[in-house]
């Protein structure tokens, strides 16, 4: 199954995967009436700084989105069935009419991917854009850290960069 990756090395904290997730869930799907909305559209991912790497003392940054987990916790803690996996294609759904805000679902996530929508009516989390065949955040990064791949291909690729970085 395809899932989004964050290259935390080439992550800048510079939001845009943000605003790009928060438009795509708009009304309006436009960032011009998107701001305008009531209530305002939620980013389904958060950039959050992770730790300090070197000398200079430099932020790193990630994308924080849900994982898709292949045994979420967020499913067997909705006492109302709102989160579902679907087995055939590994994503984790969410359905916010039948949300009835018990929060059981931010408690246990590892990763802090579900959260309260802006109103506080009901729990959000990173849907993969089901729609589109690149999720927004991953189109939006400027820097490519944010990738939509299978793991296998993402560990080829970390291999390949490790292999070219030690070479030089």
């Amino acid at each position: 199954m395809k899932v989004i990756y964050c290259r935390i090395d080439r992550c800048l904290g510079c939001k845009a995967c943000e605003l790009a997730c928060a438009v795509e869930h708009s009304e309006s799907k436009k960032l011009e009436q998107a701001v305008r909305e009531e209530p305002p559209p939620a980013a389904r991912v958060r950039v959050h700084g992770v730790d300090k790497k070197g000398a200079q003392a430099r932020w790193r940054c990630m994308a924080l989105r849900c994982r898709h987990c292949e045994e979420p916790a967020c499913v067997a803690a909705c006492i109302a069935g709102g989160i579902v996996k679907d087995e055939q294609t590994g994503i984790v759904r969410f359905n916010k009419d039948k949300c009835v805000g018990c929060w059981s679902c931010t408690m246990v996530c590892p990763f802090g991917a579900v959260v309260r929508s802006p109103d506080g009516g009901f729990a959000i989390k990173c849907d993969l854009c089901e729609d589109r065949e690149t999720p927004a955040c991953v189109e939006a990064c400027p820097t490519h850290a944010l990738l939509f791949c299978e793991s296998e291909e993402f560990e080829a690729l970390l291999s390949e960069e490790e292999i070219r970085h030690s070479g030089q």
